[in-house]
């Protein structure tokens, strides 16, 4: 797992499954919830819909955003002093 999922975090590492709620994703990018929906409706973020009706971002997709950063559009977290 790539070390950007821990800054901000204080060393916590979250134990990630094949995909995370909608607030998890928002925690894990340093974004708000509403810059989360933003990205997936531009297609920026892959998405799944579990039986119940509920919409989880794929952490595969997660992964790719955050390793290609500002070149993406992501805002950069600032760093921990």
């Amino acid at each position: 797992m790539s070390s950007s999922f821990t800054d901000g975090l204080n060393g916590f590492v979250p134990q990630l499954g094949r995909s995370v709620s909608i607030a998890q994703a928002a925690l894990l990018l340093g974004v708000s919830r509403r810059t989360v929906y933003n990205h997936i409706k531009s297609g920026r973020l892959s998405t799944l819909r579990t039986a119940g009706g509920s919409q989880r971002v794929l952490v595969a997709s997660l992964q790719q955003q955050s390793s290609t950063g500002a070149d993406a559009g992501w805002p950069q977290r600032p760093a921990m002093v």
